[in-house]
């Protein structure tokens, strides 16, 4: 169930692959979930970063344990919102299908296509069963012209600048299936519907993240180039790109700090 100590932290971090665990978290305290749609992805994690209160969620698991379409996005979403989170920056590795986004490339898109199948879309669909039921039931429709918060990507990208990144602004992020990566043929379509970047986390956490009120964006990492394109013509070099995402979220963690100490600023906690 839900512990009583909620609301510890309004701003939430959705870490992605290579970032499993925040080290730079002080004061952790780990906090087990239940909610109406099952367990979250891991622990939520409490803590100080940069002095401010955040909330930290490994969306794969703790061990990278969960693939993509086997993510109980539902559950992490509403472990958040009722721990009183409002804003939610998600970490997410991905790959890059226009020329300027190369390996390395930091962005935050403000677009996205989704590819995905069979995944729980929705907190709209009745009940889901077992011991506790869904507390959102009926139908609702929401807005999604524009799938991230406007003012959560100014924030982050005044942050990459306070921490001298340079970072795409803008682009759009096509959510794939998953695990497997796309064929050459699949990026061509991707390319010709107006993709810039893909990976496979983005749907349905995005929309789910809109039901529930919260501010949400995406700060994305890109590991590689895409199936086909520059440097992966006939094959992607998976462990160069495994290296360089694991070297690369050193940046990612120094933009996270400046945006929590702007964010954080403003309930002066």
């Amino acid at each position: 169930m839900i512990p009583p100590d909620a609301g510890l932290a309004r701003l939430a971090i959705i870490g992605g692959s290579s970032l499993d665990q925040l080290a730079a978290l002080a004061e952790p305290r780990r906090v087990e979930m239940v909610t109406p749609y099952g367990k979250p992805s891991a622990p939520l994690v409490f803590g100080k970063l940069n002095g401010r209160n955040v909330v930290f969620l490994a969306r794969h698991g703790e061990r990278h344990q969960y693939a993509p379409h086997g993510i109980n996005y539902r559950a992490n979403l509403w472990a958040l919102h009722a721990q009183g989170v409002t804003d939610v920056v998600a970490v997410a590795t991905v790959g890059g299908i226009r020329a300027g986004l190369q390996a390395g490339v930091l962005a935050v898109p403000d677009q996205i296509i989704d590819y995905t199948w069979g995944r729980a879309s929705t907190f709209f669909d009745g009940a889901v069963g077992g011991e506790l039921d869904a507390p959102l039931t009926g139908v609702k429709h929401i807005d999604f012209t524009q799938p991230y918060d406007s003012a959560l990507r100014a924030s982050l990208l005044r942050a990459a600048q306070c921490a001298g990144k340079t970072v795409h602004n803008g682009g759009t992020y096509a959510t794939t299936q998953g695990p497997r990566l796309e064929t050459a043929a699949e990026i061509q379509r991707l390319a010709r519907d107006g993709a810039h970047m893909l990976g496979m986390t983005g749907m349905p956490e995005a929309a789910l993240a809109r039901e529930l009120g919260l501010r949400y964006a995406h700060l994305a990492l890109v590991v590689n180039a895409a199936a086909g394109t520059a440097g992966s013509i006939r094959a992607i070099d998976l462990p160069a790109a495994e290296s360089l995402a694991r070297e690369a979220m050193a940046d990612v963690v120094r933009i996270l700090l400046e945006w929590v100490s702007v964010e954080g600023a403003v309930d002066g906690d």
